[in-house]
């Protein structure tokens, strides 16, 4: 079998392509389009501007516009929408819970496809085989929930973005979101068994990962009228956490169900997934404490990345508290006892161990490291009231960053960048002599345990210019050291000069030819990754 083969299957039989066919002429009238979906599919629409805007940006805040709004509850009225767009040429950005930084579900004209009804069958777990199967359009959160119960708390989905109470499954795998956990266990795609999607022009595709592979970066798809060739990009990409464009390998090496997670709606509609999970540990060790300095925390994720083999997965969070983050922290007080202080957050999953065994172990292994952490500033957050109080602290920070850019009358800008381990120290040390000597306030925080650290600048009017100047340096440096301007966030229509500055414009080339070939008039997300 070869399988750079791709069947593709029409789910519309002939009175609905009919009825599309015939009333084809009439598509350039947006109300004519809204009543046709109404009348022939029942599929909720609307041109009614009122509505429409609250869908015209995501949390990037970036202008966006609109004529037309659809709802559709299922992917046969998904498919039909798909196909209305391809033929009227209607520009189709797809909306899921629009907490995207960067752009992705912000509409550049035409038509939003929400997925907020998107929500049947119910997620539901094979047990035996640890898998959930789910539609795309719950909250992610709610699908992690789910997943306790069905497997009566035995079973866990262990991805969680910041944002996973708001954020819709659909948009998590479209920028492969990831969470606390380091490594590539804590990014959706790492999880992703299975996929229904959608071409542009409408046709289904199921694939299992293992299932399609491409060969010499190439996919074939076998249509009913025609077989397309699927050409994927090449270029090298890093091997680290990365949410930075498509999936890519020089190799030409692509397992399908790979690609179109992170492609950020540019390649098809993902309209089912499967997830596998993880077995619940018996409880979690949760650890805060405070170094006297920068060096000492980076120190001490070399300490503990040679300790656990090179592994980092073996924990579930190692999250970093550094530069005036305190100024910005709610409870600061509780959690540090010096000013100058920065704090690691460190969650342990135990399974063949006791909460107190584990306390003890991990207490030597934090006095073995040598890195200046006094016993007395480790505090233990396993009963509720002190969790509450260092999670609202962590939230905490962002939402006070936020509160004094409004008060400045400005925009914050937030880095996204990582680079590999081995150059982790000089890419810090870098971006704060950068930031340092263009007297922009920021603060740092992030995820240790990557390398992926968010430089949150807070530039006055007068900054703003220097802010991006300094950001996109900031960029740059991140891509000569082996890193990328995108760990989590994605790319959306923010930060297509930064994948550039990543992948040059021979990734640019690369990426327009693949979506060529799927959707020639560039229809589907247009604006995401690169310009139409």
């Amino acid at each position: 079998m070869n399988r750079s083969n791709i069947p593709c299957k029409s789910i519309l039989n002939s009175y609905e392509i009919n009825q599309i066919n015939t009333h084809i002429d009439n598509f350039s009238d947006c109300d004519f389009i809204v009543a046709f979906l109404l009348k022939n599919f029942k599929i909720k629409s609307t041109s009614d501007q009122k509505i429409i805007n609250g869908y015209k940006q995501d949390y990037s805040n970036l202008p966006g516009n609109a004529a037309i709004l659809c709802r559709p509850e299922n992917e046969k009225e998904c498919a039909i929408i798909l196909a209305v767009c391809q033929q009227a040429e209607i520009p189709l950005t797809i909306s899921a819970g629009r907490t995207n930084l960067n752009g992705c579900a912000t509409p550049n004209g035409g038509l939003i496809l929400s997925l907020e009804r998107m929500i049947n069958p119910q997620p539901y777990i094979d047990l035996k085989k640890k898998i959930i199967t789910s539609p795309v359009g719950i909250i992610l959160e709610k699908m992690r929930t789910e997943v306790t119960k069905q497997s009566n708390n035995k079973l866990y989905f262990p991805v969680d973005p910041t944002s996973r109470n708001e954020a819709m499954i659909g948009g998590a795998l479209s920028c492969n979101a990831s969470g606390f956990s380091p490594g590539k266990a804590g990014s959706m795609r790492y999880w992703t068994e299975a996929l229904d999607f959608l071409t542009p022009t409408g046709y289904k595709i199921s694939c299992k990962r293992g299932q399609y592979i491409s060969k010499n970066g190439k996919f074939t798809l076998l249509c009913p009228k025609e077989s397309i060739e699927w050409e994927l990009p090449t270029y090298p990409r890093p091997s680290i956490k990365n949410a930075s464009g498509p999936y890519s390998d020089d190799k030409g090496n692509i397992d399908l169900v790979d690609y179109m997670v992170g492609s950020e709606g540019i390649f098809g509609l993902i309209t089912s997934v499967s997830f596998k999970l993880k077995n619940m540990p018996s409880d979690f060790l949760n650890i805060f404490f405070s170094l006297p300095s920068e060096k000492n925390a980076v120190y001490f994720h070399q300490f503990l990345y040679n300790y656990l083999e090179c592994d980092l997965s073996k924990i579930t969070a190692l999250e970093y508290f550094g530069y005036r983050c305190q100024k910005y922290m709610k409870h600061y007080e509780t959690l540090f006892h010096s000013s100058t202080d920065v704090g690691i957050y460190m969650q342990i999953p135990l399974y063949n161990q006791t909460l107190e065994e584990a306390v003890l172990l991990w207490y030597k292994i934090i006095n073995k490291s040598n890195c200046g952490i006094n016993e007395e500033n480790i505090l233990l957050l396993n009963n509720p009231r002190d969790w509450k109080k260092f999670f609202e602290a962590r939230h905490s920070i962002p939402v006070n960053a936020l509160e004094k850019t409004h008060k400045l009358n400005t925009w914050s800008i937030l880095t996204d960048t990582i680079v590999p381990p081995e150059n982790f120290e000089q890419f810090l040390e870098e971006a704060h002599n950068l930031l340092q000597k263009s007297k922009i306030e920021y603060l740092l925080f992030g995820h240790l345990g990557d390398c992926h650290l968010h430089f949150h600048l807070i530039p006055t009017i007068e900054q703003q210019n220097k802010a991006i100047e300094v950001y996109q340096k900031i960029v740059s440096k991140s891509a000569q050291l082996g890193g990328v301007y995108s760990a989590e966030h994605g790319t959306g229509k923010r930060k297509r000069n930064d994948f550039i500055e990543c992948f040059g414009k021979e990734g640019v080339k690369q990426i327009k030819l693949s979506k060529s070939a799927v959707d020639p008039l560039f229809l589907l997300n247009r604006g995401n990754i690169i310009h139409p």
